[in-house]
């Protein structure tokens, strides 16, 4: 996967980047957490202890050097010596990720793994999970106890009342995989609080996995006219958008734009979803791709929707957290909620694991003016409109309800809208 670029960019400005991130998108608190990066020269680049992680900026960042000498003007993070503990033990690893997030946390209280086949490309992506009995925070112990489970191989290790420790070959790396297991965590929770979880089997996550389109044919005939930019600046917005309201995760979510007649323009498989760019967008024209980029696994389902339903003009296909704890259960997403959710989607059915992937024309025929949007189970939410704001717009709307739902759970039996509410909206709004 291309990822945030790296290679010119200093130590101490990556781990400012994603600690920043994992902050504002609520996986750590102020003091909690930290991470690391080996570099070239085997100094190891840490948080420093005690610094509101709000406001961390490069020079905060504390430098071990490899001889033992400390430079900075804090103090390294307190859980320093399991960063260096894991980076002993495995010469692979060159980052390391350690914090609090809920969900995880959760399963560390509990003391259980989460089951990363609750979606497709948790598996590949999170690897097994280790884990690392409790020992004091910032102890040899815990160094230790950590450190044994990353030299079993793991590269995400659950620490017992704790939270959560990854590694990974950069710090990209490291975060993506610690993003989707909280994604997982989080699922997982969502998804028991209204039903029964359901889970894909590892033949379904391989049939998955092979689905990424390498042999598409390659256009030679290519054209970037101003509106075909403008829908590739449109596209990353919405993309960058989704990101930042919970709505996607580096590692999934697609979104597809109608050019002209059955061409559109959908983003790449192998970009993080938060760092797209216009010139990652994929331009498929006559059924053929632009040379050099690899297009969405899903390519063949929105290929096929557009030329199925000649009114739909954009696709969001992602995994928002709550939607998604209907999609891993056999519970329904019943929408009659508030007027508001019922008019900008009415049912939304459910198509079994496999619908979505190339040949299958299921989905496409299942969608219509009346059915905007479709769950594939254990996969994703897909959501169709005019134009691409539209498209968002419903997908927010969705998201809502579905949290909405999520948190009824434990209030009692949901009491939704009557038919006769309903005829009313549908006179007033769906003449």
């Amino acid at each position: 996967m291309k990822q945030m670029d790296t290679k010119w960019m200093h130590p101490a400005v990556q781990i400012t980047k994603i600690i920043s991130r994992i902050y504002r998108n609520g996986l750590t608190t102020t003091s909690g957490g930290n991470i690391s990066i080996m570099d070239e020269n085997g100094d190891i680049w840490v948080t420093p202890s005690a610094v509101d992680k709000g406001s961390l900026s490069p020079e905060d960042m504390m430098c071990v050097k490899a001889n033992g000498k400390i430079e900075g003007k804090h103090k390294p993070s307190s859980e320093f010596p399991f960063h260096e503990a894991i980076y002993e033990a495995r010469p692979d690893i060159k980052a390391v990720i350690h914090a609090h997030p809920p969900a995880l946390v959760s399963f560390s209280i509990v003391r259980k793994i989460p089951d990363t086949n609750i979606i497709p490309q948790a598996k590949y992506i999170c690897g097994p999970i280790g884990y690392a009995p409790y020992a004091l925070p910032g102890s040899d112990a815990l160094g230790r106890n950590i450190a044994r489970e990353f030299e079993k191989g793991y590269t995400a290790v659950i620490m017992e009342n704790h939270g959560m420790v990854l590694g990974g070959s950069d710090l990209m790396d490291a975060y993506t995989r610690f993003e989707t297991l909280e994604f997982c965590a989080r699922t997982i929770i969502n998804a028991k609080a209204i039903g029964k979880l359901l889970f894909l089997t590892d033949e379904q996550i391989e049939i998955f996995e092979k689905q990424v389109p390498h042999d598409i044919p390659r256009n030679s005939d290519l054209q970037y006219p101003s509106d075909e930019l403008a829908i590739r600046e449109e596209i990353c917005n919405i993309v960058r958008r989704s990101c930042d309201q919970g709505l996607m995760i580096s590692s999934y979510g697609t979104v597809s734009v109608r050019w002209k007649n059955d061409d559109f323009l959908i983003t790449p498989s192998n970009v993080a979803r938060w760092d797209i760019q216009p010139e990652d967008i994929v331009q498929i024209k006559n059924g053929k791709a632009e040379p050099a980029k690899t297009p969405s696994r899903s390519l063949y389902l929105h290929q096929n929707i557009y030329r199925e339903n000649p009114g739909v003009n954009s696709i969001i296909l992602t995994q928002p957290p709550n939607l998604m704890a209907f999609g891993c259960t056999g519970e329904k997403f019943d929408v009659r909620t508030i007027p508001e959710s019922w008019v900008f989607l009415q049912d939304v059915p459910k198509v079994p694991f496999g619908k979505q992937l190339s040949g299958d024309l299921t989905i496409p025929k299942l969608l219509s003016k009346n059915i905007p949007a479709v769950f594939i189970a254990n996969d994703s939410f897909v959501v169709t409109g005019d134009k691409l704001l539209q498209t968002f717009d419903r997908l927010e709307v969705a998201e809502f309800s579905a949290k909405s739902l999520v948190m009824a759970a434990p209030l009692g039996k949901m009491m939704p809208i009557g038919n006769e509410q309903i005829e009313g909206l549908r006179a007033l709004f769906l003449k």
